[in-house]
């Protein structure tokens, strides 16, 4: 079963859309007046269009496109991004480009890519220790790399 999200596009292009049966994402689009040129290393938030109403209990996760990643070195910043089931202003996408090259995105561009996902909200328990592990308090590559 699906979740059903309201949705408003003030923009001309389609809903955001799986590409495929077995996508997990939903591609989104760039909603301009004018197209933007974005100097390497530079970040913009790239606006949509969408706006949502999302069920309590979910999010809607924002993630990169990895074709537009590979391809134009453009991903998104804060990623996963996470809209929250409160929010209700327009759907943003932060881009960066980490490529060598000035990038342009042009109204219409699928941008990114929309997760929809359950949360679980936790709570706290104050304890005076934690049970131990095998790994116990070992990170940042404490397996090594063979």
């Amino acid at each position: 079963m699906s979740v059903q999200i309201d949705i408003i596009n003030k923009s001309p292009h389609p809903l955001p859309a799986y590409a495929t049966a077995g996508a997990s994402g939903m591609d989104i689009r760039a909603h301009l007046s004018e197209e933007i040129s974005l100097a390497p290393m530079q970040r913009v938030l790239v606006p949509t269009g969408i706006f949502l109403s999302i069920p309590a209990g979910y999010e809607v996760q924002v993630r990169p496109r990895s074709g537009l990643a590979l391809k134009q070195g453009l991903t998104c910043l804060n990623t996963p991004g996470t809209i929250d089931a409160d929010y209700r202003g327009e759907v943003g996408v932060i881009l960066i480009n980490l490529s060598e090259e000035r990038q342009v995105v042009r109204d219409g561009d699928r941008i990114a890519q929309l997760v929809v996902q359950r949360v679980e909200r936790a709570g706290w328990r104050s304890v005076e220790g934690l049970s131990e592990t095998e790994r116990n308090a070992g990170g940042f590559g404490h397996t090594g790399i063979k």
